[in-house]
């Protein structure tokens, strides 16, 4: 692949990478490194001059071009691709009158958070930090502030891109609309986004953190948290969580090769009554709740912010009836551990989530009350199949309670994007697609073309 190398030097400032050239391996990794992705060239943009040399050259050469800032949500789509990275895409402009910031596709959560914060204002981040907003927010964005705000996508006013023939394209309402409501939340399938202009909101009286038990309390604890989230208003997040702690002896020895049971939580003013519910629950061996700045959301979840091998399923859940609550912990947990996952974790949704406004974008809303996640790390290609394995027993053992929709940003690699929208949303993002892209230069993690509707 040297060929391409060469050509593509010449074409940009940034750094190129061709598959079989020293430093490839190392250029092509994602953060989930379980990701094998084989893309036929890694370019590191040095600008969105750079970045529209790299689209117009595909265009030339009939490839394909997938985009990653952070590459938390990688898939093998990937593969056969020219990768663009976007990390140098950098900067971060806050209006606090208009209560906006315009943000460079490179740029982590953190740093948008602490420069909002600066102004008393914060944006709809998820749970980790360190993930990059453009990704985050092209797939919808599901995170502390849902039941608030909605889907971060449509907090967005205005996209900077580089459409498939090579040109700077600012997308809006009332520029591109087509292209605008598939761009919040259809992910990057249809154009390279360089610059997101977004909505921000007040962060005053933010607070939250972690409540941990051992996991022999899970039943008593998914009780109260069933109890809370059936009071909780819109301005309280709770989270509910099985998590297994590996044996690591850089973790506190109370937590170290255990099981626990978490309940995460994220108030915005004084909201927190429902909480009440988790103090009858006996053995607390952790509280982290405290007064939170906008730049310490990201650590209530504890989440590990190095790379990490891992497959993640996400499902729906319709209800959490006590019958729903017994099917879930039977197969999370049996003998009290969820091991080999890592983690099942309960987001409780609601609120605004499920009003999406007339003029939302493709990710629409969310009618469903909670969120299921399972995760497993996989170190080693034998232990994918394990994982696989439970992932698969828990869904099973749920069916009856699951509505056999996801987030776009819940879907593993290997999933079709049919699983996050109806056949309607799915029909109309094929067209967008085939009037803004015909030749499928860029090929997002999760493609819309020739998705089968489910």
């Amino acid at each position: 692949m040297t060929g391409i190398g060469n050509e593509l030097r010449s074409a940009v400032r940034g750094r190129v990478v061709a598959m079989g050239e020293d430093g490839f391996e190392q250029a092509r990794m994602p953060w989930n490194v379980a990701v094998a992705q084989q893309p036929v060239a890694v370019v590191e943009v040095a600008d969105v001059d750079d970045a529209a040399a790299v689209v117009r050259y595909a265009g030339r050469a009939g490839l394909a071009v997938s985009t990653q800032t952070t590459g938390h949500g990688a898939s093998t789509a990937a593969d056969g691709t020219i990768l663009v990275k976007t990390r140098a895409l950098q900067g971060v402009q806050i209006d606090a009158r208009a209560r906006t910031a315009r943000i460079g596709a490179g740029m982590p959560w953190l740093d948008v958070l602490g420069a909002a914060a600066e102004r008393g204002l914060t944006g709809a981040v998820g749970s980790s930090d360190v993930v990059g907003v453009a990704g985050y927010t092209l797939g919808g964005g599901l995170g502390w502030f849902a039941r608030s705000h909605g889907y971060a996508a449509n907090t967005v006013r205005a996209f900077e891109v580089i459409t498939a023939d090579g040109a700077r394209t600012r997308v809006s309402a009332d520029s591109e609309p087509d292209l605008f409501w598939a761009l919040r939340g259809g992910g990057g399938d249809f154009a390279l986004v360089t610059e997101l202009e977004l909505e921000l909101f007040e962060a005053d009286s933010l607070s939250g953190g972690r409540m941990l038990w051992p996991s022999e309390q899970a039943e008593a604890v998914l009780s109260a948290f069933r109890r809370a989230t059936l009071e909780a208003p819109e301005g309280l997040s709770i989270w509910y969580t099985v998590i297994q702690f590996p044996p690591f002896p850089q973790l506190p020895e109370l937590l170290r090769g255990r099981a626990m049971v978490a309940i995460d939580v994220l108030a915005q003013g004084a909201v927190t009554s429902p909480l009440r519910w988790f103090e009858e629950v006996p053995g607390l061996v952790l509280d982290t709740r405290r007064p939170l700045l906008p730049t310490e959301i990201g650590s209530i979840c504890m989440e590990p912010t190095a790379p990490t091998p891992a497959r993640i399923r996400g499902e729906l859940l319709t209800d959490l009836a006590p019958e729903t609550a017994a099917a879930l912990l039977d197969a999370v947990a049996p003998g009290g551990t969820p091991a080999p996952l890592a983690l099942a974790q309960l987001r409780h949704l609601g609120g605004a989530i499920t009003r999406p406004a007339p003029d939302a974008g493709c990710a629409g809303g969310i009618s469903e009350p909670y969120l299921l996640s399972l995760l497993g790390p996989i170190p080693t290609p034998e232990l994918a199949a394990v994982v696989a394995a439970r992932q698969d027993a828990v869904t099973a053992a749920l069916r009856p309670h699951l509505s056999g929709r996801k987030p776009l940003t819940y879907l593993d690699s290997g999933e079709s994007v049919a699983a996050a929208f109806d056949p309607e949303t799915l029909t109309r993002l094929q067209q967008i697609k085939s009037k803004y892209d015909p030749a499928a230069t860029f090929r997002s993690s999760y493609p819309v073309a020739n998705a089968a509707a489910g």
